[in-house]
Formats: structure tokens, sequence, C-alpha cells
């Protein structure tokens, strides 16, 4: 299917590793101008040396970013003024419970993960909605949906974010843009290999065995960054231009299990 999305110009933060380079990969094979952003210059530039390996001559330009920083928003929008695509990425929130998660781990996960969402959708939302096009894609995570007291920081950050992106899209067609999100569920990362190694350790004494608690997922595996990938390739596109205010989940239905 020919996503009509060559020449688009599209903005992907956490780009350097996991989701956020599978959906750089993507949009490049898709014929997508990039900017890849993340705290990381080297990672950044290892990324790009990656893409174009396999799409020779794709355009990709690197900005090291901390998105957490109120400031950064601005830097962005400012530099590539002109994205048609943003797709907000960066963040890791933290496990644990109310008690083991302290306000300043929570005040830092969320200044990443969801301040800094909103607040590079509101520095590129203005320019999209004074061309009359745009489209931003969220990646958040079905911890808003399947909530988890063992992951309150990520359940409520997330849950928040779902909000913010059925509020905001609801209402962005007014302005000609559109607004989506995806939640990922387990998805094969390097985060969540380094997550099933602690739990391996802790529960079998063997890191090396953490491949055995995948067994109970969904289809006997999780899910692969390029499964999210094409999803947001598809919702960016004009294939998909009467999508917004949705949030579409890729997690084998485990936020459905019972």
């Amino acid at each position: 299917m020919d996503l009509h999305l060559t020449g688009r110009k599209a903005l992907v933060t956490g780009a350097s590793k996991g989701i956020g380079l599978a959906i750089a990969r993507q949009l490049a094979a898709e014929g997508c101008r990039l900017v890849l952003a993340s705290r990381d210059e080297t990672r950044l530039e290892a990324a790009r040396s990656a893409i174009l390996a396999e799409t020779p001559g794709a355009d990709i330009a690197i900005l090291a970013a901390d998105i957490a920083r109120d400031a950064s928003a601005a830097v962005l929008a400012d530099a590539h003024c002109d994205a048609d695509i943003l797709v907000n990425n960066a963040g890791a929130i933290p496990q644990g419970t109310l008690q083991e998660v302290d306000q300043q781990r929570w005040r830092e996960a969320w200044d990443l993960k969801v301040f800094g969402f909103i607040g590079l959708t509101r520095a590129f939302y203005a320019r999209m909605a004074a061309r009359r096009a745009g489209v931003i894609v969220n990646i958040i995570g079905m911890g808003g949906e399947r909530l988890d007291a063992h992951y309150i920081t990520g359940a409520a950050g997330n849950a928040s974010l779902m909000a913010f992106t059925r509020a905001l899209g609801g209402a962005s067609h007014r302005d000609g843009v559109r607004v989506v999100g995806i939640n990922p569920g387990p998805i094969a990362t390097d985060r969540m290999e380094t997550r099933l190694r602690a739990h391996a350790e802790r529960q079998f004494g063997d890191a090396g065995r953490w491949r055995e608690l995948t067994a109970d997922m969904p289809f006997g595996r999780p899910g692969a960054p390029e499964e999210i990938a094409a999803a947001t390739a598809f919702l960016a596109s004009d294939r998909s231009a009467y999508t917004t205010g949705a949030i579409l989940t890729i997690d084998g239905g485990l936020a459905n299990a019972s």
C-alpha cells in the first residue's frame, strides 16, 4: 500500500533506539524526510547511520535535545517549523508502587513523558494549525488502560496522555490537524529485556532465563517494534485522513484480557 508519505517531513523523539528508531526506519522507507531527536547525540549519529544503510539517500537530520526541558520544545519547533508529522515517543516511566517511586522521580518521569509530549504538541500544533495541515502521533502505552498499582506513575501518566490525545484530537479537525495515539503493550526492546532480566533473576536466580517470561504473552511472544512503526506510518498518512482523537492499542489483547 502506497501511503503517499514521500517528501513529508517527520520529527521523531526518542528516535535513537527501541520503538522510536523503528518508527524512524519505517518513515524513511516510506520516503519521509526525517528529524531524529533524543538526548544522546552519539546514539543519534548511530541511528542515522543505521537508517542510511537500509535506505540510502534518505534525508535525515539529527538534533540532540532534552525533551524534559520546556525550552527544548521551542528549539525543535523553530528549527523544524515545517514538520508535517510529529511523533512524540521520548520517555520512560519507572516501575514501582506509590511508596517506591518518590516525588522527585515521579516529577522527572512526567517532565519527560507527560509534559514533554504536551510541550512539543503545543509548539508544533500552533504551526500546523497555521498551515491547516499536520499530524501528531503520541506513542503512549497500555499502562493507561490496564491499571496496575505496581506501575502507578505510568498508569497515571499514560491515562493523562490518553485523555490529552482524545480531547485535543476531538477538536483538532477544526484546524486541519489530526492528533492520534498508539498504546503499545509489551514490546521487544532493550528496556523490556532489562526489566525481564531483573525479574528472571528474582524468580529463577538466573537473569539469562528472561525469555521464559515471554511464553505466557499473547501469541507466545512480545510485540515487535516494527509492528508499532507500521501502525504509526499508517496513522500519519492520508490513508487514515479521517482518524483523529483516537487511540490504537497494540498489545495482543492484554488490555481486555480476563
